[in-house]
């Protein structure tokens, strides 16, 4: 069954990590493993790697994000952004704000996301992470 999979910053470091690398490692053996998915990144996955290249760049952080769906911030992500932001802030909890709107994005579309940091995105309520890799702390 082909599934809509939202792909955290850290995943796509780390592929592009890996390819420098000859391409092998936990992000490449993901991909490999869910080839019929279809993948997309948040806005703001998009943001924080195009604040890792300089403007001379701009064609290899086009050339990552190529061929992935991109999900606007829309309302609905603006109201889980809010219902998780209370929650972890009243439980001790917060995570970054752009975590938390990467994580809004993918709760909004009830979609699972995809990172290394997996206990981390686990605080926010009701989203659905898959990890990849080893557990690295968030």
């Amino acid at each position: 069954m082909v599934g809509k999979l939202v792909l955290e910053t850290t995943f796509l470091v780390d592929l592009e990590r890996e390819s420098h690398r000859g391409g092998d490692g936990p992000a490449h053996r993901f991909l490999e493993s869910r080839a019929e998915d279809r993948l997309c990144i948040t806005v703001t996955t998009a943001g924080e790697l195009a604040a890792g290249v300089s403007e001379a760049e701009r064609s290899g952080w086009e050339r990552l994000i190529a061929g992935l769906e991109v999900l606007e911030i829309d309302l609905d992500v603006c109201w889980e952004y809010g219902r998780a932001f209370q929650y972890l802030k009243a439980n001790g909890l917060l995570i970054g704000t752009n975590d938390l709107w990467i994580g809004a994005g993918a709760l909004a579309r009830s979609l699972p996301l995809v990172t290394r940091n997996v206990r981390h995105f686990q605080r926010v309520p009701g989203l659905s992470v898959i990890g990849y890799a080893g557990e690295h702390p968030g």
